[in-house]
């Protein structure tokens, strides 16, 4: 017999999961609707090819697609698995920050920041770009919750927060950009998006500095990876068209998870006496 807080524990896992889904759901519709500049409120959901109205009924997250086939009720085309995934990876990333935290005041602003990271990075992938909406309003929201929620930076008071907050938005927003000028004067092109400088610069706000230099390693070391995987399968042409913000993202979400533990036995190691 399960006892009550085991019960619990699974209830609001389940929970969780699903209104990781239903964020996800919506997300789907910023996604399609914010590159295009439309309104992500009206009209109601439909299918982009005959442009019926999408019924309750066929909105639920992960089980309508699912039991649609991949394909709308009405003519039958074809729905991007991309609606899928983005609703499944969100619920997982929900539940995955629910696991580590619980309930603590730094979950629901994980929550959100998960949820931008996952539009910043579909939107990327389909456009090449990095909405304005999630790397400056990332950046304005590290300055707000950041004294809002100082254990967001692992501190207690608001003031050292905010000042934690200040200085990650500039290293993170500044390095990016120093690359990218770096790197257009020895290639003659751009070399670093500006999304993506803006995008590192409210991750900074929002996570510190120690997050942005974790960001920039392993960010590079799984742009590294990638790339040496497509010139080896002879699809080097591939590297131009994968955006780098969908790797600072992913940096961005194990930071989240693990990375500050990564990072103090990093200082501990480094502040051993040899």
């Amino acid at each position: 017999m399960i006892d009550a807080s085991t019960f619990l524990f699974i209830y609001f896992s389940v929970v969780v999961f699903l209104l990781g889904g239903c964020i996800g759901s919506f997300l789907n519709v910023c996604v399609y609707r914010i590159p295009r500049e439309e309104s992500v409120v009206k009209p109601r959901s439909h299918c982009p090819h005959c442009g019926t109205m999408i019924a309750w009924y066929d909105n639920f997250p992960f089980f309508s697609f699912l039991l649609l086939g991949a394909r709308c009720r009405h003519c039958k085309s074809p729905i991007s698995v991309r609606y899928f995934l983005v609703e499944l990876l969100t619920a997982v990333l929900f539940l995955l920050v629910w696991l580590h935290y619980g309930l603590d005041l730094r979950t629901p602003v994980y929550w959100l920041m998960v949820s931008g990271l996952v539009l910043g990075m579909f939107v990327d992938f389909e456009h090449m770009i990095i909405p304005d909406r999630v790397t400056i309003g990332g950046m304005v929201a590290g300055l707000v919750l950041s004294p809002l929620v100082p254990s967001l930076h692992g501190e207690t008071t608001w003031l050292p927060s905010l000042i934690q907050a200040v200085i990650g938005l500039v290293l993170g927003s500044g390095s990016l950009w120093l690359v990218g000028v770096l790197g257009k004067l020895a290639f003659k092109k751009d070399a670093m998006g500006f999304g993506d400088v803006k995008l590192l610069g409210g991750l900074g706000a929002l996570l510190g500095w120690q997050a942005v230099l974790f960001i920039i390693m392993v960010s590079a070391c799984m742009g590294s990876i990638v790339g040496i995987s497509l010139v080896v399968g002879r699809r080097k042409e591939w590297q131009s068209r994968l955006p780098y913000g969908p790797y600072i993202a992913a940096a961005a979400v194990l930071w989240i998870l693990w990375g500050a533990g990564w990072w103090q036995m990093y200082m501990e190691w480094f502040a051993a006496p040899i």
